[in-house]
């Protein structure tokens, strides 16, 4: 597409052939398309960075969920032992891992929100107005 200083007018386009017409035509949405579609992959790849960030946040979040389910575990084998100090360390170190583990599933759930639905939103209004300016300018050439 060239610049608009090499945009010809509306009386020069009036006048030119229809075959030229229609060589710009093809040119200008052979271009418009391609730009589309690279919006559309730098969008999904943004979308699919802040997925795999969600996904190990939620990752994350299993991982100490287990820890905090050991913790209690060590929680019930001081209590049964009758270990007073043990069961107390065993406790904090529990509350600890399922805080850490809530923080993180919080922290993934948001991120892939952000990421969903997996479409390229910002590319689809584009093209939503690219159609709407190719209307308003088809019916503006036939007056």
């Amino acid at each position: 597409m060239g610049t608009p200083e090499q945009r010809p007018t509306q009386e020069e386009l009036r006048g030119a052939p229809a075959g030229e017409l229609f060589k710009r035509l093809s040119e200008d949405t052979s271009q418009l398309v391609r730009l589309e579609i690279e919006l559309a992959k730098t969008e999904m790849t943004a979308k699919a960075k802040t997925f795999g960030a969600g996904a190990g946040l939620l990752g994350a979040a299993a991982l100490f969920g287990f820890f905090g389910f050991a913790g209690f575990t060590t929680i019930l084998i001081a209590l049964l032992s009758e270990g007073m100090d043990v069961w107390l360390a065993a406790l904090i170190v529990t509350v600890i891992y399922v805080a850490i583990a809530a923080v993180a599933a919080l922290l993934g759930k948001g991120r892939i929100q952000k990421a969903t639905p997996p479409v390229p939103e910002e590319t689809i209004e584009s093209v939503k107005e690219d159609v709407e300016w190719a209307k308003t300018r088809s019916t503006s050439a036939t007056r």
